[in-house]
């Protein structure tokens, strides 16, 4: 290939968490050298020695097998980055000696057939006004509304870090203060509420969970385990409330913006496939996943939303929290393509209603 092309083969953000191995990778290909992917893949090792789930998922360490995975996602990446029609790049990050299928096991990634997508039902609204006073573009990192990327590790509890992630979010919105609450407690306790542990669930069951059951208890006092426990919620740990429950969306997109702006951010739904496991930077978009209710297999948590410039055409996009710790993607977020109900993207949303301070007397009265 030639060095004209090579430039734009991988555009790695600088300020990526695990940027070396994506850097070095990049220095490879802009002076043209032969591609050793013998050395990248010793870096990518050390970078990524305590985070891969290869190091736990296969007994026998380093291996030929590994590493044809990782030679095969070296190649792919090249691949894709060189598309100009591709509105996002991938690169390299802690799942990329996995294949696809164990990337699935490992999260538990699988469609929610037998749940609904909302707890309560919502009237339709007419939005016309609200969107007149939405700005264009804005992200609730840059507002004090983001608390920090966890990792859900090898279980299929993606919809209570959506939820615990919504929860903190709005907590600290509107009381300045960050509390580090317990997925763990949704896993172990919200069954009654169509929920199913590591086996998957619905942050909208979720928010109806925490308002009837107490409130939700710190990390710190119902540590995270990543698999499924009995229920035992140390008794006056609870430290924070919903207040009426879930607030579901199922309008449009146009809902979605709004109710970021006006409220905070929210839990969102979308189905993975193959090529987001290796996601870097830009908006994410794609032409194989689904986009009905019964497609999506991912929560995570919309936090922000904007509009990009890509080869020319603006893009709009969501800014997304996802669980799968700051070594994956944008320091653990992503763009996704808004607008067009992206992997169905517009199904599943639902945010809390209203949170509260559980250990202030004074709300307790009011």
């Amino acid at each position: 290939m030639r060095g004209s092309k090579l430039a734009a083969i991988l555009l790695i953000a600088t300020t990526s968490v695990y940027a070396n191995v994506n850097e070095e990778l990049q220095k490879m290909l802009n002076a043209n050298q032969r591609l050793d992917v013998d050395v990248l893949y010793e870096q990518w090792l050390k970078e990524f020695d305590g985070v891969r789930p290869s190091k736990r998922l296969d007994a026998r360490g380093v291996n030929q097998f590994r590493k044809g995975i990782f030679n095969s996602k070296v190649m792919n990446i090249i691949s894709h980055n060189l598309d100009k029609t591709k509105t996002f790049k991938k690169g390299l990050n802690q799942l990329s000696d996995l294949t696809a299928e164990e990337v699935y096991r490992y999260y538990n990634l699988k469609a929610q057939a037998e749940q609904v997508c909302s707890a309560t039902s919502s009237a339709a609204k007419d939005l016309s006004q609200a969107l007149k006073s939405t700005p264009e573009a804005y992200d609730w990192r840059e507002h004090n509304g983001v608390t920090p990327v966890k990792d859900q590790g090898q279980c299929g509890s993606c919809w209570t870090f959506s939820t615990v992630g919504a929860v903190e979010a709005h907590y600290l919105i509107k009381y300045h203060q960050f509390r580090n609450l317990s997925e763990q407690q949704l896993v172990d306790c919200a069954q009654n509420f169509d929920n199913h542990g590591c086996n998957g669930g619905l942050p909208s069951h979720a928010f109806e969970y925490i308002k009837d059951n107490g409130g939700l208890s710190t990390e710190q006092n119902y540590p995270y385990h990543g698999v499924d426990q009995t229920c035992n919620i140390p008794s006056g740990t609870q430290v924070v409330g919903v207040v009426g429950g879930s607030v579901n969306l199922t309008t449009s997109e146009d809902d979605l913006k709004v109710a970021i702006y006006e409220h905070g951010p929210v839990s969102i739904a979308f189905q993975v496939v193959d090529d987001f496991m290796d996601y870097h930077s830009g908006v994410y978009a794609s032409q194989v996943c689904g986009n009905g209710p019964m497609d999506v297999n991912h929560a995570v948590l919309a936090v922000g939303y904007g509009t990009e410039k890509v080869s020319g055409v603006d893009i709009d996009y969501w800014i997304v929290k996802n669980s799968w710790s700051a070594s994956w993607g944008d320091q653990g977020f992503f763009k996704i393509q808004r607008g067009v109900n992206m992997c169905g993207l517009n199904n599943c949303n639902s945010y809390p209603q209203d949170v509260l301070n559980l250990s202030s007397a004074k709300e307790f009265l009011q």
